[in-house]
């Protein structure tokens, strides 16, 4: 019989912070405000959550944190985490890490709402996951959960809310654009199933084992975000290189014009 898995994991792509750590057998979670306070608030809720489980770093298997997409500052916030307290963990030499997509965790949280822990079914079951990002737009993937598994069915797009056609014929719609978007999605999803759901840290800790066993825990260097929107805003850098350009060409003088020859 194969060994509990330990697992710390942990979601910050929304403003909602979720963090949870098993021993294989128990759970325990604890959830609070996320956005910026996230960047502050996240290790000393681990550490405290590790030591109400009676847990060290030490001990994980893994660390699982919800990799995107989502708020740009928090999936930063969730990478580096992830990345400081596998590289501080076994004095030093590190632990796996193991980034999931907050979609994935999205249709997971879904179907356990829906489903509970009863046991998975040879039938496939169909999700699509909608997760709100911001600017009028929304993050659309869709999954297939079968015997335990679950595995993506299409690659993550960013849309607007009219544009939603769900494919794979989805059984249910999961996520947190139905009340945000309500005037402004097509009229027909109204006779599918949705579910108001959010990648929670206990999703990702379902998710963990499998995609664990299907060696998808790396090392903490490789952890990196998913960004699917490539840009919403300048660095400093940026603009500061953008007013150097605007101010150099202000001061090139403008090219006499010459008269037309008739």
């Amino acid at each position: 019989m194969p060994k509990p898995l330990k697992f710390l994991a942990f979601d910050t792509s929304t403003d909602r912070l979720s963090i949870a750590v098993t021993d294989g057998t128990r759970v325990w979670p604890r959830s609070g405000p996320g956005g910026a306070q996230a960047s502050t608030t996240l290790i000393p809720a681990i550490l405290a959550l590790l030591s109400e489980s009676g847990m060290t770093l030490g001990a994980l298997d893994a660390i699982a944190f919800g990799r995107g997409p989502g708020s740009f500052t928090g999936l930063r916030t969730a990478c580096a985490v992830a990345q400081g307290l596998a590289f501080g963990a076994n004095h030093g030499a590190g632990i796996p890490v193991l980034p999931i997509d907050t979609l994935m965790a999205v249709a997971e949280e879904a179907r356990f709402q829906r489903y509970g822990a009863m046991a998975d079914s040879d039938a496939p079951l169909t999700i699509t996951a909608l997760l709100d990002a911001r600017m009028d737009e929304m993050y659309v993937q869709s999954y297939e959960f079968r015997r335990g598994s679950c595995a993506s069915l299409m690659g993550c797009e960013l849309i607007r809310p009219e544009n939603l056609v769900p494919g794979a014929a989805p059984q249910l719609l999961a996520g947190n654009v139905f009340a945000v978007y309500a005037g402004r999605l097509p009229a027909g999803l109204a006779a599918l199933d949705c579910i108001e759901a959010f990648p929670t840290a206990t999703a990702l800790l379902r998710l963990a084992p499998a995609l664990a066993a299907a060696g998808q825990c790396i090392d903490a260097a490789q952890a990196l975000p998913l960004y699917v929107r490539d840009k919403v805003a300048q660095t400093t850098d940026e603009r500061a290189r953008a007013k150097a350009a605007a101010l150099a060409a202000s001061l090139i003088p403008a090219a006499p014009v010459m008269p037309l020859q008739s």
